[in-house]
């Protein structure tokens, strides 16, 4: 697959994915419900296999490898995610992994990355470019490359959550996805315009990692390097080529969300919901709960991405909020 992913894509990723990943059930809400004034239907991806969204991508990916791509073994860089749903990705498909991780990535998904069967290689954030390694690293040793978001069979595979939201869950007014380097945003829209060409399409961003929404606005590319966010799933510097093109072309509008928005929404969605959801996981909800999109009377679609939770890097967090 090469070019830019369309529908069809995201149709032929979810024949793939069917038995592999999980479709996760709809969850709703009467406490975010009151909270919001809309009715909110969240796609809770914090429940699929490696608890993200990730491994629909990720394993769309790597099944459409060759023979020889799959023998040579495949390399990505991700904070933990997406190099956990690489990982699996491989050892269903008998693929050798690597992946580039930051020394301060999230213990737990460290060590389910390695639990996985992953080659992992550590970098420092401060003196360290990750896909510069990663491409060093790769063609060194003549991997194939799987990057976490911008590769079309990764973007079809995201949009399959979409597709199965709306089919199970029925039609919205609004769709509200976190937004990183743009993948899971990108075939969420794809899915969305395809099935409900009404529904506006909604990408989400921290505060402090806002290029993607600079590029929305200006149409421009815009760059980020290392933001200082809690949400560490969305601290890509950028969208890519092709997602870049996708956003602009499918998404209706971009928000940002402060980091402490972001904590007070995830620790409700942990309170009154009883969902173990990650930072990056309640950024599209924080839109909603901070009152950031205007929503009341709408029916509206939200994305939980991830609930790879460390929680003792949380704990002060929740300290410092009580």
């Amino acid at each position: 697959m090469s070019g830019l992913p369309s529908y069809a894509d995201v149709e032929a990723a979810a024949a793939r994915l069917a038995g592999v990943v999980h479709r996760t059930a709809p969850l709703t809400s009467r406490a975010v419900d009151a909270r919001t004034g809309a009715e909110v239907v969240f796609k809770p991806e914090h429940l699929q296999r490696i608890g993200a969204f990730k491994l629909r991508g990720a394993y769309n990916a790597l099944s459409l490898l060759s023979p020889e791509e799959r023998a040579r073994g495949v390399l990505t860089w991700s904070s933990g995610n997406h190099a956990q749903a690489v990982a699996l990705s491989g050892r269903l498909l008998g693929v050798a992994t690597t992946i580039v991780m930051p020394e301060d990535a999230p213990a737990p998904k460290l060590a389910a990355t390695r639990g996985y069967g992953a080659e992992v290689v550590l970098y420092d954030r401060k003196t360290a470019v990750r896909e510069e390694l990663g491409r060093e690293i790769a063609g060194e040793r003549g991997l194939s490359i799987v990057p976490p978001y911008d590769h079309p069979a990764v973007i079809a595979g995201q949009g399959t959550a979409v597709k199965e939201l709306i089919e199970d869950a029925g039609s919205f007014d609004l769709l509200l996805a976190p937004c990183g380097g743009g993948g899971l945003l990108s075939g969420s829209a794809l899915a969305a315009r395809a099935l409900l060409p009404n529904c506006r399409v909604i990408g989400v961003e921290p505060a402090a990692a806002d290029d993607a929404t600079r590029s929305f606005r200006t149409g421009t590319l815009h760059t980020v390097h290392e933001p200082d966010t809690i949400c560490d799933g969305a601290r890509t510097p950028s969208l890519g080529s092709l997602t870049f093109p996708l956003v602009r072309a499918h998404v209706d509008a971009m928000v940002t969300v402060p980091d402490e928005v972001v904590i007070d929404a995830m620790c409700f969605l942990w309170e009154r919901t009883k969902q173990v959801v990650e930072p990056t996981g309640a950024l599209a909800y924080a839109a909603l709960h901070g009152g950031l999109v205007a929503a009341a009377g709408q029916r509206v679609g939200v994305v939980i991405s991830g609930g790879n939770v460390d929680l003792a890097a949380l704990a002060p967090v929740f300290a410092a909020r009580r």
